[in-house]
């Protein structure tokens, strides 16, 4: 599949794979200077790119399980959608777990793109659903 990508500013990276068999783009910071993230704070960091998915998917916006884990870095939003009309500058809302400061730099790896089909749905009201083995059990009903 070929995605279409513009850049916005000429500094900006274009998503690159980790492996050959990688499933996410890694998304770059594109910005003039290096920005602080106050603990329990978030900051929207652009990547300079605006992208064109093509009609019947989506473009979903993940973390990058490194920075989670090491620095407390994930989208504050923990799964951004694009949609597939979307035209603006794809753009990370950053949130810092920590409890110390974190430093995003020009041109770090801030999130993952995975690039997913999905369905256009039409919603049909019925007075009751059709029975099932779980029925209206919730959370940790199956035993997990």
């Amino acid at each position: 599949m070929e995605l279409l990508l513009k850049k916005l500013r000429p500094d900006a990276v274009i998503p690159t794979a980790g492996s050959a068999c990688a499933a996410g783009y890694d998304l770059y910071a594109c910005m003039d200077a290096p920005v602080e993230i106050p603990p329990q704070t978030c900051v929207m960091i652009g990547t300079g790119l605006s992208v064109a998915v093509p009609d019947g998917y989506f473009a979903a916006i993940f973390a990058r399980s490194g920075l989670a884990c090491r620095q407390g870095l994930r989208p504050a939003n923990c799964v951004g959608v694009c949609d597939s009309d979307y035209r603006g500058e794809y753009c990370v809302p950053l949130y810092n777990d920590s409890a110390a400061p974190r430093t995003v730099s020009p041109g770090e790896r801030i999130a993952q793109m995975v690039v997913l089909p999905c369905q256009t749905l039409e919603f049909a009201q019925v007075e009751s659903l059709p029975e099932s083995q779980r029925g209206a059990n919730g959370f940790g009903s199956t035993g997990v």
